[in-house]
């Protein structure tokens, strides 16, 4: 348990009482009187520096209270059983025992004075004085506590009289059968004294949160809970003043039967007393609200430090980590095995490495049926790599997002789509830990795929692009493996388009020429495949050419696919998803090299990367292979030139080679045109370079922030008139 914020002597108070009496529509007293009565109240205060837990004590009030009323009022809030609020009983004995005094006095204080007809203030003053030595709080329970005692006797009786004679005795000697035979008249006094109860009941409730809030998370000096200390005192005297009222009003009930008759002035007072209540109330929980938001908040600057510390710090096996990240206490199973669909601890991913794939609900479902493909083939190599990672789904939801039933929907859909392991629910993840994975993890709403080895180390801080390119052969996925399978790989056609299409891979063994193009203009496409297809028939090479569309303007690139089988130009992807993949994994290229610091360090193969995904941002562009060597990688304004102009560089065809020739006669063209070279990284991204050199020229590039708004839909020129 927390310990307590002493809620220290409050001559502020003053003041404070003046900002409720503001609100006070009615006005039991004038500000000018309201102050000086609250001097004399503060004036009473004179604790002896005991500290008393009051909450075994109110929990008590609350169950009797709640039982007390005439129609229990559901919104007093369902409590647990007693027993389970008491649980140590011999301390609660204990206390009641060093109390039952003090309650007993203030009980019949409260009885003595409401028979004698004495002026409410002065009855609230004479408990003040009873509990000077108590705490706000204390001196808060203890008066409920009095009063539940009197309120929870005279419904003890009206509830079991019927059936218990010694009750019954008692009833009548107090009026009761004659007051619960004519309930009718009387039914709205109950139902307003019960709304004032409910009232006392949540203010004290409060005030005692507010005792509870932790010192090391919070101080006096707060704004929220000085303003909120202020206001103790003017909110125990109104509590204590409506116990008073509501005693008196028992009393008359009680005394006079069914004679009783509610004066004006009466339930004027209690209608007085509920509003000033709830303003008080109102005030108290905005303050509270705050409080624990301070303390939310440096709660979470703690467990974020934690965390960087944790990575920081060597371990024996993954545990402590994973719990840092996923769930830290044991109550409940905060994983679902993919393949059983059931609830698990996290005991399952020990000393085990561990991937975990961080995204938003907006995964693409190409990126899912990815890496399930991915993933399905990593099993398949049975012990070599099954019992050796594991991959966890890790959603990620603002937690400001209203929790809707189309979201719930659609997380438990992706949920049961996955086969591997997932977060049972997004709320598991707390705020500071997103805060950790957007921050230290560069995470920005796009997936990443973070490796954790058996220790909990990470040991790459994204591997999607590793997989991507490399599949499972990039296994064990760690940073150190990426730049190990860098140094393997060279500028081949196999690098562009392993693991998509394996006609293109047959084509690569039988030595054909292939040709890679894309674009999106329609009739740059029919030039290209035409010219290509004329040039390959005088030069008497085998040639093949396979359209890959665009990195974006999915449906542009479907309609220009239905144009090209129709016209019978060349070989297609008919599924959208090997589009999607292959710009992925070209993509994936650059951002690995970025991850690994390693974007601009003069590796010709990278400079290729670069210009093709350049390329694609700036129209047309063909990739010419001679089996599995490169020969030319051209932008479109430099590619078609060269195959239309075939007569002047035709005779170097027996002289250098077809391949060289070409190549020699693309340069020069290339030379004169110097297509622009353009790169686009989106926020989402986590890693943007700070500077980039151009793959054409080597030198710096310019940068720019770009606002887009993508179509596959021509936007009419009248919109830019």
């Amino acid at each position: 348990m927390a310990s307590g914020l002493p809620l220290r002597h409050p001559a502020q108070g003053f003041n404070a009482s003046q900002q409720l009496i503001k609100s006070d529509r009615g006005g039991m007293l004038t500000m000018s009187d309201d102050n000086v009565m609250m001097k004399q109240i503060v004036g009473t205060h004179a604790p002896d520096g005991r500290e008393i837990d009051v909450k075994p004590l109110l929990h008590l009030v609350e169950d009797i209270l709640k039982r007390a009323t005439l129609q229990i009022d559901t919104t007093l809030t369902a409590y647990a059983e007693l027993e389970d609020k008491t649980h140590d009983q011999v301390n609660f004995a204990s206390m009641l025992n060093a109390l039952s005094y003090t309650i007993d006095r203030i009980s019949c204080e409260i009885a003595y004075k409401a028979l004698g007809g004495t002026d409410a203030h002065a009855t609230t003053v004479s408990i003040f004085n009873i509990l000077a030595s108590y705490s706000w709080d204390a001196k808060l329970v203890l008066t409920m506590a009095a009063f539940a005692l009197n309120y929870g006797e005279f419904w003890l009786l009206a509830q079991i009289y019927s059936s218990n004679q010694l009750a019954k005795s008692m009833a009548i000697l107090k009026q009761l059968p004659s007051i619960m035979g004519n309930l009718g008249p009387l039914k709205a006094r109950f139902d307003s004294l019960n709304n004032v109860i409910k009232l006392m009941m949540d203010v004290t409730r409060c005030v005692v949160e507010f005792k509870d809030l932790p010192t090391s998370y919070i101080s006096q000096e707060v704004p929220a809970l000085s303003t909120a200390i202020a206001h103790i005192p003017t909110a125990v005297y109104w509590t204590l003043r409506s116990v008073v009222a509501c005693a008196a009003q028992i009393t008359a009930i009680t005394t006079m039967g069914h004679e009783f008759s509610v004066s004006t002035t009466e339930a004027w007072e209690l209608s007085t007393l509920a509003h000033k209540l709830n303003n008080i109330l109102e005030h108290l929980r905005k303050q509270l609200a705050a409080c624990y938001e301070y303390i939310d908040e440096k709660r979470n600057v703690e467990t974020f430090q934690m965390l960087k510390n944790l990575f920081e710090m060597i371990h024996i096996d993954n545990m402590k980590v994973l719990r840092a990240l996923i769930y830290a206490k044991d109550d409940i199973q905060p994983l679902i095995d993919g393949s059983s669909k059931k609830r698990v601890h996290l005991d399952v991913l020990r000393r085990k490495n561990v991937l975990l794939l961080i995204s938003s609900l907006d995964i693409l479902n190409d990126e899912l049926s990815i890496l399930e493909q991915i993933y399905n083939e990593s099993r398949q190599h049975g012990a070599r790599l099954d019992s050796q990672y594991e991959l966890v789904w890790v959603p990620i939801m603002d937690h400001s997002v209203q929790w809707s039933d189309t979201v719930n929907e659609k997380f438990k859909s992706m949920q049961s789509s996955m086969p591997w392991f997932t977060v049972y629910h997004p709320s598991v993840i707390e705020k500071p830990v997103i805060r950790f994975i957007k921050e230290v993890w560069h995470y920005r709403n796009k997936p990443i795929l973070v490796v954790l080895d058996p220790q909990g180390k990470l040991v790459c801080p994204n591997a999607l692009h590793m997989m991507w390119i490399w599949g499972s052969n990039a296994f064990p996925f760690t940073s150190s493996r990426e730049e190990s399978l860098w140094r393997e790989e060279t500028w081949r056609l196999e690098l562009l388009v392993n693991g998509i299409d394996p006609v293109i891979l047959n084509w690569i063994k039988e030595g054909k020429y292939i040709f890679l193009y894309g674009g999106d203009d329609i009739e740059w496409v029919r030039k290209f495949t035409n010219n290509a297809r004329a040039v390959a028939q005088a030069a008497r090479i085998p040639l093949e050419m396979v359209y890959v569309g665009k990195s974006s303007k999915r449906e542009k690139t479907r309609r220009l696919m239905a144009t090209i089988t129709a016209e019978k130009l060349s070989y297609i992807w008919e599924d959208l998803t090997m589009i999607w993949f292959f710009w992925t994994r070209i993509e994936s290229m650059l951002y690995s090299k970025i991850q690994l610091g390693k974007l601009d360090d003069h590796d010709p193969m990278m400079q290729e990367i670069k210009k093709l995904l350049s390329y694609d941002r700036e129209g047309g562009w063909a990739v010419l292979s001679n089996g599995s060597n490169v020969v030319v990688n051209g932008h479109s304004t430099t590619i078609l030139p060269t195959l239309v102009e075939y007569e002047l560089w035709k005779d170097q065809v027996p002289v250098k080679g077809f391949d060289l020739a070409l190549e020699d006669h693309h340069r020069t063209i290339h030379g004169v045109s110097h297509p622009c070279c353009r790169f686009d990284f989106p926020m989402t991204m986590g890693r943007i370079p700070g500077t980039m050199k151009c793959p054409e020229c080597n030198r710096a590039m310019e940068k720019f922030s770009t606002f887009l708004c993508c179509h596959d839909e021509v936007i009419p020129d009248v919109l830019f008139q």
